[in-house]
């Protein structure tokens, strides 16, 4: 019998791919900032956007047509959305949530300003170059979705998501007509290939650190998790034809992703040297805080903790130690159900506390800018440690 050669998978994504979506932004989101920015209305949007929060809410009788139109029409979540997986996904959230706050902020989060493009574009404009409002937003985004009512009326979610898609078209509006970022180079802002490359930092970066930390987690929750974060992008303004459709394809793109975006930036630099110093801020006291950013040089590799200037220190064997100590409580939780409450309780504890902290207790509001920094020239209208998986040959 002669043995047949099977020849291995080909990636979904090529280069050329990813350099098609570079190109693209988000049609809808896109002309309904274009327009409400001609007709000097975006004052008024941000004023009337702070009473609308709530799923189920009337819209505000002032809002501009252009924003009354694109509120309409994004309200619904994707129809194609299996009810059944998002539910296995809050499951996931809350059986993770500490773990999962502890991926987005340690790990998810450094790396992406590890790709200098996208430092540059959040040190652009002051609401996202604040890293502790930025982190906050994260981090209430990622509770309203998974939340039993997320989708349903009196939910904060869709709002949050409608306002976020704004805010990326007008960041996305500001750059492209001041003239000061350099589209033949770095291609559109807050393009398609940074808005799914967004995406899959938030899911498979976050179930990354969770492997490294030692978390047990199954298959299946996994992939619901990023299945959750598939409706995310839909509702973001993602184009759902090249977003990646399960954790396999996932890996194929955030590889690409990273091994064409990453590198060092001195933007990089100064916004994690914000986030370090947020995160040491939150934590209680003085004697822990180099813990911080040994647990991120953990999360994120050496190479990217290079890049982000993070000090090296003897806390960095500190660190790499948790996953043992995680192991044992896990070995707890195993032994009885009572030890799964609690566990999982105090986990969802720790997860609001870090949130609350964050937030100061209030809910974040989305506003479009106005203006970006000055530096940029544009003014307001005068109206697990992440390795490439080795080649397959």
């Amino acid at each position: 019998m002669n043995a047949t050669n099977t020849a291995p998978p080909q990636p979904r994504y090529s280069h050329a791919d990813l350099d098609t979506l570079r190109t693209q932004g988000d049609p809808l989101a896109d002309e309904t900032v274009a327009t409400m920015f001609r007709r000097k209305e975006v004052g008024d949007l941000n004023t009337l956007m702070r009473f609308f929060s709530t799923t189920g809410d009337k819209l505000p009788e002032k809002l501009p047509a252009a924003a009354a139109a694109y509120f309409e029409a994004t309200a619904m979540p994707p129809s194609w959305v299996d009810w059944d997986i998002m539910e296995q996904a809050r499951l996931f959230f809350m059986d993770n949530a500490a773990h999962i706050n502890t991926g987005l902020s340690f790990s998810a989060m450094p790396a992406t300003y590890a790709i200098p493009r996208l430092s540059r574009l959040l040190s652009s404009t002051h609401s996202l170059a604040y890293p502790s409002r930025r982190m906050a937003n994260t981090g209430q985004f990622v509770t309203y979705l998974m939340q039993t009512n997320s989708f349903a009326e009196g939910s904060k979610f869709i709002p949050a998501a409608q306002k976020v898609r704004l805010l990326h078209a007008a960041v996305r509006h500001h750059l492209r007509e001041g003239g000061h970022w350099d589209i033949e180079k770095d291609g559109l802002p807050i393009c398609q290939e940074d808005m799914i490359g967004g995406q899959i930092c938030f899911s498979l970066l976050v179930l990354d650190a969770m492997h490294r930390l030692g978390i047990h987690m199954s298959e299946d929750g996994a992939e619901a998790y990023f299945y959750a974060w598939r409706v995310v992008g839909s509702m973001l303004g993602c184009d759902m034809s090249a977003v990646p459709q399960n954790l396999t394809e996932a890996r194929d793109y955030c590889d690409l992703y990273l091994l064409r975006n990453l590198g060092p930036s001195p933007e990089g630099v100064k916004l994690n040297a914000q986030l370090m110093r947020m995160y040491e801020d939150v934590v209680p006291g003085t004697f822990f805080d180099p813990m911080v950013p040994a647990t991120v040089r953990h999360l994120v590799g050496d190479t990217i903790a290079d890049w982000l200037e993070i000090p090296r220190s003897p806390w960095d064997t500190a660190a790499k130690a948790v996953p043992v100590f995680l192991g044992l409580l896990e070995t707890v939780e195993d032994s009885s159900p009572f030890a799964e409450w609690a566990l999982d309780k105090a986990g969802s504890l720790l997860a609001g506390f870090e949130l609350s902290a964050l937030t100061r207790g209030r809910v974040m509001h989305h506003a479009i800018p106005a203006e970006l920094k000055t530096e940029y020239g544009v003014k307001a209208p005068r109206t697990g440690r992440w390795v490439p998986p080795a080649p397959v040959h």
